[in-house]
């Protein structure tokens, strides 16, 4: 079944999807966080065959996710490092690990983050960048920004959703 493009959808999380919302994408991403940079590494880690990992890899240096470093000019070899923008994925890949862990690790999670300061177990919680409060889909509204000022639109996320 060929994927929807979401390009003409004015929606940033549609726009997200266009750029690391491919079944292999975050899984990349992930490894680069790990450390990961050649081709050859990804392909065994993930076991993903070499013509879809080309194309995936490809599609994240054309969104700027990763940018490619030769390492050899005979044969020629890239590393593909993680951009600012790629690093910048690091919250939405914790929050969806943080999701798998409670919703989809019946045994446990298979790895923790420890924070290399204090040395304990953590999970990362959002909060107000301006009076440092956690923030849930209850305690924040939705308005009009900045890119769509004509909306009409100001609201709570609602709490249950009536079926």
């Amino acid at each position: 079944m060929e994927r929807k493009s979401f390009t003409a959808m004015d929606c940033s999380v549609a726009q997200s999807l266009e750029v690391v919302g491919e079944w292999w994408s975050m899984l990349i991403v992930r490894d680069a966080f790990l450390g990961v940079t050649r081709f050859e590494h990804f392909q065994r880690r993930l076991g993903i065959s070499r013509n879809i990992l080309r194309d995936r890899l490809n599609a994240l240096v054309e969104h700027e996710v990763l940018v490619r470093a030769p390492y050899s000019q005979r044969p020629p070899r890239y590393d593909y490092r993680l951009t600012d923008k790629g690093r910048d994925l690091w919250p939405v890949l914790t929050a969806l690990r943080q999701w798998g862990d409670r919703w989809a690790a019946p045994e446990g999670p298979p790895v923790v983050m420890v924070h290399a300061d204090c040395g304990e177990v953590a999970n990362a919680v959002m909060v107000c960048e301006h009076c440092g409060e956690s923030l849930t889909y209850r305690n924040v509204l939705v308005r009009a920004g900045r890119g769509r000022p004509e909306l009409d639109v100001e609201r709570r996320v609602p709490e249950k959703v009536n079926r």
